[in-house]
């Protein structure tokens, strides 16, 4: 009887569709318009529709406007400063600012220094934070919650409070007294990449204290029964890490790895602390007005324009790693459980 009924209504609704198409091709083209395009429920979406484009395009021009002005100034020339008629497109474009920048202020020094140091610091931070991460989420132990509210001080905390102790530390470095026991004496590291390295191998580097909190949250949504067979099969802790742990989390580890690579090509802090009188040129000091480029015309918006030209030559490297790696940045934030853990 079920089928019987559900067959007759099929019917019933076939007919009724066959009808209402039949009754809307006899209509009149301006009908078929009416029915179609000048309904309330079609204004009130076409209206949203316009408004959300809208909305879209302002932020968007609020957002992209300050880029494009920067990309645009870097490439005029003297005459275009100059000339009145002239406001964001240049009528004259040159690379000169662009290579005297490299000629004169040591771009490709600064290129390979930045890269060396930024590597070995992104690399150190990503697995010594991964370490400390895990073991905050797997590990209970007395005094757990209190070490991991310390780490999280560490974001709280500006840096440049402790800036004078850390510079004290690393001019007058000492293992635990062991130098001085040795005879070695205390060793002065300022003017070294040493700092820095230390401040990645031991945690405390730039922003660590965010990128432990990441992978702890990141670790914590890794199911326990994972280690447990592990375990069985007779890994410890460590093989467990390595083995099972890792490559689990690459996703994440890119992520950590491409934060910490950013920050530290970008960072004016650490290097101005560490670096007093000699020091390898990084890519933040290449940012000042070649002495070969002529800026006379219109001093102040041509020194305005080659900082903008000098933003773009250190922005470009991490815009092509951003664009190979951004798969992971995505997968690592949205599996990093910081929403929720």
């Amino acid at each position: 009887m079920d089928s019987t009924k559900n067959s007759t209504t099929s019917k019933v609704m076939k007919e009724t569709k066959k009808t209402i198409r039949v009754d809307f091709e006899r209509t009149s083209l301006w009908e078929r318009i009416r029915l179609k395009y000048l309904s309330t429920n079609f204004i009130m979406t076409l209206l949203w529709k316009i408004l959300r484009l809208m909305l879209l395009i302002g932020i968007s021009y609020i957002i992209l406007f300050p880029f494009f002005t920067k990309i645009t100034s870097s490439f005029m020339s003297g005459d275009d400063f100059v000339d009145a008629t002239v406001k964001l497109i240049p009528k004259y474009p040159t690379l000169d600012t662009y290579k005297a920048i490299i000629k004169d202020n040591g771009f490709f020094t600064a290129l390979i220094n930045s890269t060396l140091l930024s590597l070995v610091c992104a690399i150190f931070q990503t697995l010594i934070c991964s370490m400390i991460g895990y073991g905050f989420a797997k590990y209970k132990f007395k005094g757990s919650r209190i070490l991991f509210m310390l780490v999280m001080l560490t974001m709280i905390i500006p840096p440049r409070t402790i800036q004078f102790s850390m510079f004290m530390n690393f001019r007058y470095f000492d293992l635990f007294g062991l130098f001085n026991i040795l005879g070695i004496g205390k060793v002065d590291m300022i003017n070294t990449y040493w700092p820095l390295i230390i401040l990645s191998l031991t945690g405390l580097g730039f922003k660590n204290g965010l990128y432990i909190f990441m992978m702890r949250q990141y670790f914590k949504g890794i199911p326990p029964e994972l280690e447990e067979s592990a375990y069985l099969d007779g890994y410890g802790p460590f093989k467990t890490f390595v083995k099972i742990i890792i490559p689990l989390s690459v996703p994440m580890m890119v992520t950590i790895f491409l934060f910490s690579f950013s920050w530290q090509w970008t960072d004016n802090f650490y290097t101005k602390l560490f670096f007093t009188t000699v020091g390898p040129k990084l890519m933040p000091s290449i940012i000042s007005v070649p002495k070969t480029l002529d800026t006379s015309l219109a001093p102040t918006m041509f020194s305005a324009a080659v900082n903008n030209a000098c933003a773009m030559l250190i922005i470009v490297p991490l815009i092509i790693i951003y664009l190979f790696c951004q798969r992971f940045l995505v997968q690592g934030i949205e599996r990093s459980g910081i929403g929720g853990q």
